[in-house]
């Protein structure tokens, strides 16, 4: 199939990619065509197949470079546990504000994921999961958090520091630094011994 003039495989790939997350954040992935994700990068929908075999691997590629890009842009630091879960959640608060469309789809589109792609994106999370579950485990051992349930309090944590993004917007009433001091705080009281 010739590739439509003006197309260039080193940037018709990643505006695919781009288009996909935009229209599957914006209408949802089940009300997102192949045709419109095309329409939209400007290339006529058979094209779109010299870069993905099909709407699903798009929408699995997505989430499984996001988790990838987030497990190996965060370790744990050194230094005791409330050091470690104040890195994590600015970490995570930050890195989640950039990437909007990308947290949207990564929550809201499980339910579209084929098993088997389901399931390397469990993984992925729970690899994530597991590192802030880690610090607050660590941090029930050495008596500087009280926790009724570790594992409870990492989905706790999580879910309020992943919800900043439904409602902040740049140049709000709170700066981003405003937010994640006011955030860490709040996971701070609630692990404290």
């Amino acid at each position: 199939m010739a590739r439509k003039q003006g197309s260039h495989a080193e940037t018709t790939g990643p505006r695919i990619r781009e288009a996909a997350l935009r229209l599957f954040a914006q209408h949802g992935y089940a009300a997102v065509s192949m045709r419109q994700i095309a329409r939209e990068v400007g290339v006529q929908a058979g094209a779109l197949y010299l870069y993905t075999p099909d709407k699903q691997t798009l929408l699995y590629d997505l989430m499984r470079d996001h988790l990838d890009h987030l497990l190996g842009h965060w370790h744990v630091p050194d230094g005791p546990p409330e050091a470690q879960l104040e890195a994590f959640c600015r970490h995570h608060i930050r890195y989640h504000l950039d990437r909007p469309e990308l947290v949207f789809i990564a929550y809201m589109e499980l339910r579209n994921l084929e098993p088997e792609n389901f399931a390397v994106i469990e993984r992925l999370r729970r690899r994530y999961e597991d590192r802030l579950q880690a610090i607050l485990t660590n941090g029930l051992e050495s008596g500087d958090f009280a926790l009724a349930d570790g594992k409870l309090a990492t989905m706790a944590i999580i879910a309020m520091l992943t919800g900043v993004n439904t409602w902040y917007r740049e140049g709000g009433r709170l700066s981003r630094a405003d937010v994640e001091a006011i955030y860490w705080d709040m996971v701070r009281k609630a692990v404290a011994a």
